[in-house]
């Protein structure tokens, strides 16, 4: 199971006082204790059932018929539920505090041990893929329980180009572990261990305290965090460049051996989308550039009295803006009023995680930066983390992870293996939630100044969430094109993020020394090469979505939950036809663009 990748937060910060009781996770529902006897029962019965399994079906799969297969599948799910409840618990302790040596040493521990008992089988999806075309399909035809699986199959089959020997298979399964997993410990432990010294400060601050004062209302604050983030990003460089040219040189080494045609299929094929999707979501949004990031930070430049904005300014609150705290009761309230005018069964559904333990939300020493929803397993829960400090962005974030909760929470009836959705899907509920949120504070905006920082707050982070993921996204397919050529100094590294960061933001910003070096700390690039279209993809799509909602298509609220229900089960074609749209047309992603478009209209309007 893989671990859940942090959101990035573009306004993290940390303290703590005076925002109510924080909750945090109970992780009993996954297992009472580390070293209790539950945990070690199913870690024993993991390595029996793997064993078991193999024995009973390894190289009988062409023989089976519709039912036999069908117990199969059922075997499988159940093996997979216990291997996820395993790793989700031993994950979500480990990014309570990554600095903790034993939580570290657990996570590790555990991960080899569900590696080694797994690895029997690699088998099934290799040996899977080798059936006939033609029984495939008659096995779908002969039993409609079986071919309610059908989409994990065809997702499965679609690999089958790519797959390599069994033997061959089994090597990569088992030196997983210490191969990108290694690597990527070394990178949350190193970003979680960072430690900046931020002029006017009075302490030493960690990552998540010091790029919050990026958005401090201290413009000499700001500055001194980005410079103090230059410093030690520099000192670090090397190591981050290491890790960087080994991972993506490794995914080169596996790619070519499985025949991959770009470094980015592998993704497309884990999100069941056409690359050429995705080609066009990249090219519209690179195409509004001018229109978007570029004419938005003109207009900031000049509310800010500014000639030119300075990489500090990015993300700083307006002249106009009156700093503000949102403790937790009022951020629980404004998100769950908003989900409940929405629908009531979406509050009802998100009330557990406030009441059950299913949110972890204050900033504490090793937490891992950042927020996300982690599925978990469908036979549990999902559990959100949050870095929560009261910023009216922060409430922005536990709408957008309660989504994700919420989302999981309805995918989880369609059972494990059809329950994950494609990650272009995935941030569907997540954006959502983020702009039905958005929306109540607006309707609720009392002056022309309160609605004109609604406003830019939600266009710059549409801005995060679609320019700057894109241009992300570019970073990367240009970085892995260069690394195919050859080893890439720190300093090629930084070349290839200089030019998408001026390409993205545009002509009113100036780039301070060593900023070149501000990839480093994106756990994206490290974690899951090539993640980050589906921020972009998401917000496309729910700005569509959400017209049509707001143009009040007859049925929209159960055709919503119809498609978060569906979590994997369907294709996107499939689960959009009923709000009359379609990803394969170039002109869809023009609409959600122009919704931002839209938003820097009323922003130029509004005279205040």
């Amino acid at each position: 199971m893989t671990l859940p990748l942090p959101r990035p937060l573009f306004d993290a910060n940390a303290g703590g006082k005076g925002l109510g009781d924080l909750p945090d996770w109970d992780l009993t529902d996954l297992y009472p204790t580390p070293d209790g006897p539950e945990f070690t029962a199913d870690m024993d019965w993991l390595e029996k059932a793997c064993a078991d399994f193999a024995t009973a079906y390894e190289g009988k799969l062409a023989t089976l018929d519709a039912a036999a297969l069908l117990d199969c599948v059922h075997a499988y799910e159940k093996i997979d539920i216990t291997a996820g409840r395993l790793m989700s618990y031993a994950g979500l302790r480990y990014y309570q505090n990554t600095m903790d040596s034993e939580r570290a040493k657990f996570m590790a521990d555990a991960q080899d041990a569900v590696t080694t008992a797994t690895t029997p089988l690699v088998f099934f999806s290799l040996e899977f893929n080798r059936i006939e075309d033609d029984r495939y399909q008659a096995l779908m035809a002969a039993n409609a329980d079986l071919a309610r699986y059908k989409p994990v199959f065809d997702r499965m089959r679609a690999m089958k180009p790519h797959q390599l020997s069994d033997e061959l298979e089994k090597f990569l399964h088992d030196q997983s572990v210490v191969g990108a997993s290694a690597w990527n410990k070394l990178f949350d432990e190193t970003t979680a261990g960072l430690m900046f010294t931020v002029a006017g400060e009075d302490e030493e601050l960690n990552l998540e305290s010091t790029l919050n004062l990026l958005t401090d209302t201290d413009r000499t604050k700001r500055e001194a965090a980005a410079r103090a983030l230059a410093e030690v990003f520099d000192k670090n460089i090397k190591l981050f460049a290491r890790i960087t040219n080994t991972l993506a040189k490794e995914k080169e080494i596996e790619d070519r051996w499985r025949k991959m045609p770009t470094p980015q299929t592998a993704r497309h094929l884990s999100n069941h989308v056409e690359p050429e999707v995705v080609e066009a979501l990249r090219n519209a949004v690179v195409a509004a550039y001018p229109k978007l990031s570029h004419r938005y930070y003109r207009l900031k430049a000049k509310w800010m009295g500014l000639d030119r904005l300075q990489v500090w300014d990015r993300n700083a609150p307006l002249p106009i803006e009156k700093p503000k705290t949102v403790d937790w009761p009022t951020a629980e309230k404004t998100v769950m009023e908003a989900y409940a005018a929405f629908a009531p069964e979406m509050a009802a559904l998100a009330e557990p995680f406030f009441r059950k333990g299913w949110i972890d939300a204050g900033v504490k020493p090793g937490k891992a930066p950042g927020a996300f929803a982690h599925p978990t397993v469908t036979t549990v829960h999902p559990y959100v983390m949050l870095n929560y400090l009261g910023k009216p962005r922060d409430v922005m974030t536990l709408a957008h992870e309660l989504g994700h909760g919420v989302h999981q929470v309805l995918a989880a009836g369609q059972g494990e293996l059809l329950s994950s959705t494609p990650l272009t899907l995935a941030e569907t509920a997540s954006v959502f939630g983020e702009m039905l949120t958005f929306r109540k504070l607006l309707d609720a905006a009392k002056t022309p100044s309160e609605k004109k920082t609604l406003l830019a707050g939600k266009v710059e982070d549409m801005i995060n969430t679609v320019v700057r993921q894109i241009a992300f996204y570019d970073f990367e397919c240009k970085l892995h094109a260069a690394r195919a050529e050859g080893e890439l100094t720190p300093d090629d590294i930084n070349a290839i993020w200089m030019s998408v960061q001026a390409e993205s933001l545009g002509d009113a910003f100036d780039f301070m020394d060593g900023y070149e070096t501000f990839w480093a700390y994106i756990p994206h690039f490290i974690h899951s090469p090539f993640y980050v279209y589906a921020y972009a993809f998401g917000d496309g799509l729910v700005n569509a979505l959400y017209a049509a909602y707001a143009d009040g298509l007859p049925g929209f609220q159960d055709k919503y939950f119809d498609l978060l229900k569906a979590g994997g089960s369907k294709h996107h074609k499939e689960l959009l036809a009923p709000f009359g749209l379609d990803l394969s047309d170039p002109a869809f992603w023009d609409k959600g663009l122009s919704m931002i478009a839209g938003f820097i209209d009323e922003l130029e309007a509004l005279e205040v």
